[in-house]
């Protein structure tokens, strides 16, 4: 995991220092800049490594081509056997890239798979893109003649830059051929089919979820997980932990904050027994999240307010995950796949029009929900991974009919007791990793179940003076008060936010 940033048609080392110095905190293992030799293209590169930590530094300079790249290419030990395992000279995933690119092969990017972002240079071409969902973040702007590329907006703070535009997942930008939509999210399907046996499909979803895990697992690090207590990332840690189990390693570390005595404090210590992991909690205090409100609202990125809420108990997580570990996984991914919003509710007499909001809420996660999740794990140098986002997985979800998703009791039962259950195929599938207490219990928000609402009124009042409870709309006034105040050029962090509205994810223009 790291940042970077790339300047194209612009030939200002200094300019890419103080841009990669103001996103450092992405990879704090090394930083480097790179110059490729007679072209106006400058590469600067921060560091967290991960994968092929002796050897696999950046931007990768090989005859001719420049690389930088953030995220994890899961599959690259297949592609070195495919490509050639003379052709790499280190034991870094990012490599794998390089490589398919110099292949020629017409859909060469298709063949990566994980979570990434990338600029790759010739002397006289250059292409960035995103991975499907867009997991891992990349902008772009114009600079003078040329482009700027970088991680996060904040490396733009402060430069002469016009036109940011943040890459959209699953797209490439290419310089002499323009863009493309490489990847498209497999819309979802509605009512089940002749082929559709429900036990069956629930099995599959289960193999198909396990593989996910193992392969987001990959590391040369240890990885621990996010545990909420919450069925989806109770899930994710309880199959990590046969992993680890299943290859002679030690327990998986497991991390949980709230207030003190929390639902999520005491519900993931009672999965974390369950599951045999090494856990650990910590328990904030509205202290603390006063005195980090303005420090979450810089690195996040944004002042929307269901945002910000969400991101003040990711900040406890990551910070205290990095004390342990440099990469966790997270629950993200599984309500957009399979119906665990509440809003979704709204839809269960109608599966067509929730399999249609299904695929168009995965297609605003990025500058959402995994905008939070990248950024505010990045602030504290933590890699975060999302194995309900992986490739397969999504395209096997999506072919589970919406009737499974959303039902009211056992879908085989063909009955309506007026009860409606969410990602019923994921309970279903998983029914066996988990107590049924926790497996069949009703979602609750992660600001709402790790007691983030309360200490974050008691905080508001104190930074605002404010005696009682402070409405929406002061609370984001003070959000975006933060904000401006973190920033020289404010408003064009502002342009770029997603926002929650109206129990929905939407995606600002």
């Amino acid at each position: 995991m790291c940042g970077f940033v790339c300047l194209w048609n612009v030939d200002n080392a200094d300019l890419a220092t103080r841009m990669i110095e103001k996103i450092a905190h992405r990879g704090p293992d090394a930083v480097e800049v790179a110059r490729l030799p007679d072209a106006p293209i400058i590469m600067a590169h921060c560091r967290l490594s991960i994968i092929g930590p002796d050897d696999g530094r950046q931007p990768i300079y090989q005859t001719g081509d420049l690389l930088v790249a953030n995220g994890e290419i899961y599959n690259h030990e297949d592609l070195r056997a495919i490509l050639g395992e003379s052709a790499f000279e280190t034991a870094s995933d990012s490599e794998a890239i390089l490589h398919l690119f110099r292949s020629g092969q017409s859909r060469w990017i298709s063949k990566l798979d994980g979570m990434f972002a990338f600029v790759l240079a010739t002397r006289d071409r250059i292409i960035a893109a995103r991975d499907p969902l867009g997991i891992k973040p990349l902008y772009i702007a114009r600079l003078g003649a040329g482009h700027a590329f970088a991680s996060e907006l904040k490396a733009f703070d402060g430069v002469p830059v016009e036109g940011i535009e943040a890459i959209p997942p699953g797209m490439l930008f290419d310089s002499r051929d323009g863009w493309r939509n490489w990847y498209r999210t497999p819309h979802g399907a509605a009512f089940a089919e002749a082929e559709h046996d429900l036990q069956r499909t629930a099995r599959e979803l289960r193999l198909v979820l396990e593989e996910a895990v193992a392969k987001w697992m990959i590391a040369d690090v240890e990885v621990g997980s996010f545990l909420s207590g919450g069925l989806d990332s109770s899930i994710i840690a309880a199959i990590a932990q046969r992993v680890r189990r299943d290859a002679g390693k030690g327990p998986l570390k497991t991390f949980s904050v709230g207030t003190p005595g929390s639902p999520d404090l005491q519900a993931a210590r009672a999965v974390a027994e369950h599951i045999g992991s090494e856990h650990y909690e910590y328990a904030f205090t509205p202290e603390d999240v006063a005195d980090n409100l303005a420090h979450v609202i810089y690195h996040l990125e944004s002042a929307d307010v269901d945002l910000v809420r969400s991101a003040l108990p990711t900040l406890f997580a990551a910070r205290l995950a990095r004390r342990h570990v440099k990469a966790v996984l997270t629950g993200e991914g599984a309500d957009e796949l399979f119906a665990g919003y509440a809003y979704h509710h709204d839809y269960v007499d109608d599966p067509r029009a929730l399999a249609d909001e299904l695929t168009r809420a995965l297609g605003t996660m990025h500058n959402i929900n995994l905008q939070r999740v990248d950024r505010v794990t990045m602030a504290e140098s933590l890699e975060a991974r999302t194995p309900f986002l992986d490739r397969e997985l999504i395209d096997f979800a999506q072919s589970i009919p919406a009737a499974f998703k959303l039902c009211r009791t056992d879908p085989q039962a063909q009955q309506s007791t007026g009860d409606t259950t969410e990602k019923w195929i994921l309970r279903k599938a998983c029914d066996d990793l988990l107590p049924a207490d926790l497996v069949w219990r009703k979602k609750a928000q992660f600001d709402e179940g790790s007691g983030t609402v309360d200490a974050l009124d008691e905080a508001l009042g104190r930074l605002t003076g404010q005696a009682g409870a402070v409405d929406r709309e002061a609370e984001g006034a003070l959000y975006e008060r933060l904000l401006r105040e973190c920033y020289e050029n404010p408003q064009r962090i502002i342009d770029q936010a997603g926002t929650w509205e109206a129990d929905r994810v939407l995606v600002e223009d």
